[in-house]
């Protein structure tokens, strides 16, 4: 199982924890320490679930919880913090928690409670979007800037996964693997090919967003260091 966390918290200990313990479960966790960066992170990334401490310097959890919910944002959330009184259970669900974990807490119990947060949300999205592209899982329809992509199915399987990957480093033999269900020979050019093409048609409505990392392979998003 794999997916997109974002997790805000304000304690270095805590954070590294959660964070290594998680990326080796398969995930992709990020990491904001305070509210502010934590309100950006929220705001500009595609996220599964989101782990979110109470108290946090600038912004407190409760009030990023408030106002990401104003902005009709369904991702969920989990609360991580100390607050166990029930009063305060009852304010963070009120506000749009959907689950609540006190500190301290067992791994094993966090883990358990992300994997079923994961497959509900699974469950629930028949759209995958990463900035302005979007793809409905159901129709198959893709789009960028809201302009139809006529995608071959190979180049829509492509993007999908890749779309599912953002800031990844992807290798050569991990895409064939994933999307032409093959091994990679270090020969094909097969790849390479699909790439340029799903580039272009991508590049007709906005800037590059598969990026080629030299003796690597290929990292979706946004452009950082010395991709090309």
């Amino acid at each position: 199982m794999s997916g997109r966390i974002l997790l805000v918290e304000d304690d270095a200990q805590i954070a590294d924890f959660v964070v290594r313990g998680l990326g080796e479960e398969g995930f992709i966790v990020d990491h904001a320490a305070d509210g502010n960066e934590g309100w950006r992170r929220l705001s500009d990334g595609t996220w599964d679930v989101v782990l979110l401490d109470w108290w946090l310097p600038s912004i407190d959890g409760l009030s990023l919880l408030q106002r990401f919910r104003a902005q009709n944002h369904e991702t969920p959330v989990l609360f991580l913090t100390a607050r166990d009184a029930v009063s305060e259970r009852v304010a963070g669900l009120n506000a749009g928690a959907d689950d609540y974990l006190c500190k301290p807490f067992a791994f094993d119990e966090l883990l358990a409670r992300v994997r079923a947060m994961t497959r509900r949300q699974d469950r629930l999205i028949t759209w995958l979007s990463w900035g302005d592209v979007r793809v409905d899982l159901v129709t198959r329809r893709a789009e960028r800037a809201g302009h139809r992509l006529n995608l071959t199915v190979r180049e829509e399987s492509l993007l999908l996964f890749m779309m599912k990957h953002p800031g990844e480093v992807l290798s050569r033999a991990r895409l064939y693997e994933e999307v032409w269900g093959e091994s990679y020979d270090g020969f094909s050019n097969t790849l390479e090919v699909h790439v340029m093409e799903l580039r272009k048609k991508l590049e007709a409505y906005g800037p590059r967003l598969i990026h080629t990392l030299r003796h690597r392979g290929y990292c979706f998003g946004d452009e950082v260091g010395s991709r090309s």
